[in-house]
């Protein structure tokens, strides 16, 4: 059974920092890829980061320069590094695996976890 569980959110005051993670259990072999996601209700769900299984990575225009991710070594753990953020980064963030066969992105996305949520005061 999968299970993706986030953690790490909370509030944060502009121009602070926060760091997700994403504690992924039973994913299949074949799953190669895991990406971030956030909702803010009322608005469409955007793709923060993805990274492939050999650790490429892209970032939505929004979050690039700020945002990292990464995955630890057994790639049982993804994370979120978030620096500088703005009150329009507020919103729940959901980490996702899935499928890809291109490089540095995930667009096949097969397992959610429940999100954990991201609130920056201005």
């Amino acid at each position: 059974q999968v299970q993706l569980v986030e953690s790490g959110g909370g509030s944060v005051q502009a121009g602070g920092s926060l760091r997700l993670s994403c504690a992924a259990t039973g994913l299949p072999y074949s799953s190669n890829c895991m990406s971030w996601f956030r909702q803010d209700p009322g608005k469409e769900r955007e793709e923060v980061a993805a990274i492939d299984r050999d650790g490429f990575t892209n970032y939505a225009d929004s979050v690039k320069g700020r945002f990292t991710i990464s995955q630890d070594n057994a790639g049982n753990t993804l994370y979120l590094q978030m620096n500088s953020l703005k009150p329009e980064d507020t919103a729940m963030y959901y980490c996702a695996a899935g499928f890809t066969r291109r490089a540095a992105y995930c667009p096949v996305t097969a397992y959610w976890g429940q999100g954990t949520q991201v609130t920056v005061s201005s």
